[in-house]
């Protein structure tokens, strides 16, 4: 589904991301693990097509990003790591604002569903009367209003309780399983990362991270 060749970044001279390669399928759940500056942001970035590699080639349903950035854009949801929704609109206010920008459209209770499904259930509130994990499912809902095929998130769950951590785990286990959705995301949580993920990309220099998916006996991807 998705293959990512000796992919590199660089930034005048300094390089963020050295022949980065992994291929990923359709309902597999990948984690993105590495040092704060190991590039992790940036490869999301580069995936979810809002920056460009300095050398390497990626494709999608073997549609190369260089030729096909307009369809492949329709087939990702990218979270990022900042939450990014309306402060003063209600939770049904700003699903209906992002529905209007999608190319897919679904009415309100699709909507609505989507929320109710990852235990969002407060459609007529305000976001800026909401808890921080209320605020980060749905940063996560209006990433799904489109259907993508490719989800990407960068640290969907920090800054939150456990109760909420725990359904927006649950709800992506779902999402892979029962739609096919590929989820690629970073997290500097080593215990939500070795039970929700298939497989793990390590980056960087740092071998602390390596070292912990391997007691557990979690599959690493060699990039």
């Amino acid at each position: 589904m998705l293959n990512v060749n000796t992919l590199s970044k660089t930034y005048g001279k300094k390089s963020i991301l050295k022949n980065i390669s992994f291929a990923a399928k359709e309902g597999e759940i990948i984690g993105l693990v590495g040092e704060n500056g190991a590039g992790k942001s940036t490869l999301l970035h580069i995936i979810a097509t809002l920056q460009k590699p300095t050398n390497g080639s990626l494709c999608l349903y073997d549609m190369p990003y260089h030729k096909h950035k307009k369809d492949i854009r329709k087939q990702i949801g990218f979270v990022p790591q900042d939450i990014a929704i309306w402060d003063e609109f209600t939770v049904e206010e700003n699903m209906v604002f992002f529905e209007k920008l999608s190319w897919k459209k679904k009415a309100k209770n699709e909507l609505n569903q989507i929320c109710l499904d990852m235990k969002l259930n407060k459609w007529k509130e305000p976001v800026k009367a909401l808890s921080g994990g209320m605020k980060r499912k749905l940063n996560l809902a209006i990433s799904l209003i489109h259907d993508p095929t490719l989800l990407l998130l960068d640290e969907p769950t920090v800054g939150i309780d456990l109760k909420s951590r725990k359904e927006i785990g649950a709800y992506l286990n779902k999402l892979a399983l029962e739609k096919g959705t590929l989820i690629i995301y970073t997290s500097h949580d080593m215990d939500e990362i070795i039970s929700l993920c298939d497989r793990v990309i390590c980056i960087g220099e740092d071998p602390f991270y390596e070292e912990i998916l391997k007691e557990a006996g979690k599959e690493i991807i060699s990039s």
